[in-house]
């Protein structure tokens, strides 16, 4: 399985270990800016760096050669439909809800303040429409009362997401696809960025 890991901060870096320990061939790591802490952790690790020339955009040039799939580890940039193309089983990305509910970059901070009780992480197919594409795997966990959203984040959503991207990483080896379960649109909801 060889993988373009598109992605940023201390996700990323945590992908990237996880990823390691899967023997998995990173083939290159795309990241928006030089600086990134992922991008250190990849070139310590000799793996290939490439910086996107649109910070909001992965294009076809970005992927790697012979790349099975494109994981996105929190990366805000859109993944293009040529991206997409150049990957045999296209793209994937963890986001932290039970998609379809909370699509959108401010998801945890969202739970908590419509005061969830229930929580979790989605891996799901990268696609057009932001957080939209098929899911290939969920799981669930209980929101502690008071909890903020970065308490939430650390203490349950990261691992369930390093957790979630290894076993649909650990399926496609094993079958040569990924499941994908479309999202049940009647739910959807948003979570834009909060001021």
């Amino acid at each position: 399985m060889r993988i373009t890991l598109v992605g940023s901060r201390h996700f990323g870096v945590t992908t990237l270990e996880m990823l390691r320990k899967q023997g998995v061939d990173i083939a290159r790591v795309v990241v928006a800016q030089a600086d990134d802490r992922l991008a250190t952790a990849a070139h310590v690790a000799g793996i290939e760096v490439t910086v996107q020339a649109d910070p909001k955009r992965v294009g076809s040039a970005e992927i790697a050669p012979g790349t099975d799939l494109i994981i996105t580890a929190h990366s805000h940039a859109r993944i293009s439909k040529g991206a997409l193309a150049a990957a045999r089983l296209g793209g994937i990305g963890y986001h932290p809800s039970l998609l379809p509910r909370h699509r959108g970059i401010a998801a945890v901070e969202w739970t908590i303040r419509e005061g969830d009780p229930i929580a979790g992480g989605t891996v799901y197919h990268l696609a057009d429409r932001m957080d939209a594409g098929a899911i290939a795997a969920q799981d669930w966990c209980f929101v502690k009362k008071g909890e903020t959203a970065r308490e939430l984040w650390e203490r349950a959503l990261a691992p369930l997401g390093l957790k979630l991207l290894a076993k649909v990483i650990d399926d496609a080896k094993a079958t040569g696809k990924l499941r994908a379960d479309p999202q049940d649109e009647q739910f959807a909801t948003n979570a834009p960025k909060l001021h």
